[in-house]
């Protein structure tokens, strides 16, 4: 049977291959925040989201237990997402500038995003056998992703993640380049560009380590990378 995004999406809400995953994120939407106490969370395993036709597929790092294990939809629902979003607003990906809820109006054009482990960590963060579990899920979409010309990693989790996935998916060395806000490496003739940026969570964007301008002219970097003429990437 032919796979497809939506297959992939199925798999991931109804994964249960982590225990401690699957035990703190159905936790977290019985006990859920005061702030949010008259929603119904979503506690489930959170899918990508975007545009089947994108050439930038951005990839973070787990959805937030408040966030997008709250609403279902990856970045929405809290503070990394509300400045995200205004960056890919602005860089013209899309078209509002919030991420609130399924069902708000947001779409991406030319965006595909997406995250490295897709159920809620405690304290943020996954094990590394967790993020191993996972990486199957980025594995198929970067495969059903055929536009792809740039890959965004945001942070060094996702950053780490991806270093194994492209190797598999596109055939290539496993890239050796650490990472850093504005790395680029070539993964090789008429495949996609592996890019890295800060993650926009609030300790990097409160402390002005990742500002909007900064990440906005990212965006507009790896844009104009693949907007130029060069060779056809190889499916």
């Amino acid at each position: 049977m032919d796979d497809s995004l939506s297959r992939v999406r199925d798999e991931v809400v109804g994964c249960v291959r982590c225990p401690r995953l699957v035990e703190y994120r159905a936790r977290i939407a019985r006990e859920r925040k005061r702030e949010f106490r008259d929603e119904e969370y979503w506690g489930r395993g959170v899918p990508g989201f975007g545009d089947p036709a994108a050439r930038l597929v951005a990839v973070g790092l787990a959805p937030a237990a408040h966030g997008s294990n709250r609403t279902g939809r990856v970045f929405t629902g809290d503070r990394s997402a509300a400045f995200l979003v205004r960056a890919f607003h602005r860089a013209g990906f899309a078209n509002q500038p919030t991420s609130l809820r399924r069902g708000d109006g947001l779409r991406y054009t030319d965006l595909y995003l997406t995250a490295a482990v897709r159920c809620a960590p405690p304290g943020n963060q996954p094990k590394p056998i967790e993020r191993a579990r996972c990486a199957p899920y980025l594995e198929r979409e970067l495969r059903l992703l055929r536009e792809t010309r740039a890959i965004l990693a945001l942070g060094g989790f996702a950053w780490e993640a991806l270093r194994e996935v492209v190797a598999r998916v596109y055939d290539v060395d496993r890239p050796s380049a650490s990472f850093a806000h504005g790395v680029c490496v070539p993964l090789g003739p008429g495949k996609p560009l592996l890019w890295g940026s800060f993650h926009p969570s609030p300790q990097n964007t409160q402390t002005g380590k990742l500002t909007l301008p900064m990440l906005v002219d990212l965006l507009e970097r790896i844009r104009g990378a693949y907007d130029r003429p060069g060779p056809a990437r190889q499916s």
